[in-house]
């Protein structure tokens, strides 16, 4: 393993946290979550039930985003106890657990920063995802299918609560199409980006994927994706797609891996 400076890198990621925390405005968030939770706590709250349910979904992803600063901030102290028993006791197992929890919390930091730059209207919102197979029979209907189950299990990975709202199965394998749902603050963001080509690794079929997004009642917003159609090589790159959706690898299919381009 190569030798980490692990006291520069904690600077470093207090350094990033700290810039998070003053964008987030910790105490202005603080009093939203109060000023919230008093509204919700009304007796007559339900009365306008579309109104509840913007309050407390707020409420929610408020709360969300202060338990997930306190987190990381937390995991950054808890890593240097870590580095530190490690180098008094000369523990490699530990120096090697540090290293790996280095990497853990850089991601999560760099998501976050994500998040913090965001201000679109709808931004904040949930996600209704739609995938077509299109035209390209069962390989295009297999390849969907494959996709479905590659973003469940990002959300998955991502403790998003998901459900799965409509399904079309193909005749013969895959599915014509399906709409799903993701449950989470700023779902939409990662599954939103603009107009590109999918295309799978080592096969000359490529998926034509629809970046449009449509705002949807409070707490939704919506994707739909056109798939796949017998076309070219040729591929273009959705860098949101690219930088939003890392965690898509690792897809079920064992004859390719889908490659986002």
């Amino acid at each position: 393993m190569a030798q980490i400076d692990f006291p520069a890198e904690i600077r470093a990621l207090r350094s990033t946290y700290r810039s998070i925390e003053q964008v987030s405005d910790v105490e202005k968030l603080k009093e939203e979550i109060a000023e919230l939770s008093e509204r919700a706590g009304e007796p007559n709250l339900w009365d306008d039930p579309a109104a509840a349910q913007v309050i407390t979904s707020k409420l929610s992803h408020r709360q969300s985003e202060l338990e997930r600063l306190n987190r990381l901030t937390g995991r950054i102290d808890d890593l240097e106890v870590l580095v530190e028993l490690g180098q008094d006791e000369d523990d490699d197992a530990s120096m090697v657990e540090a290293a790996t929890e280095l990497e853990s919390i850089r991601k999560a930091l760099k998501e976050l920063e994500v998040v913090t730059l965001l201000s679109g209207e709808y931004d904040e919102r949930e996600a209704v995802v739609t995938i077509r197979a299109g035209a390209g029979g069962v390989d295009a209907a297999d390849f969907a299918e494959m996709l479905m189950r590659m973003y469940l299990r990002w959300a998955e990975r991502h403790g998003y609560p998901t459900t799965v709202m409509d399904t079309s199965y193909a005749e013969e394998a895959g599915l014509k199409s399906a709409t799903f749902e993701v449950k989470a603050p700023y779902a939409s963001v990662p599954s939103a980006s603009k107009p590109g080509r999918t295309g799978l690794s080592g096969s000359a079929r490529s998926t034509t994927r629809d970046g449009d997004r449509r705002p949807l009642p409070p707490s939704k917003s919506s994707r739909s994706l056109s798939r796949p159609t017998r076309s070219t090589f040729r591929t273009t790159r959705s860098a949101s797609m690219s930088s939003a959706l890392p965690a898509l690898a690792g897809s079920p299919s064992t004859r390719r891996t889908p490659q986002y381009v």
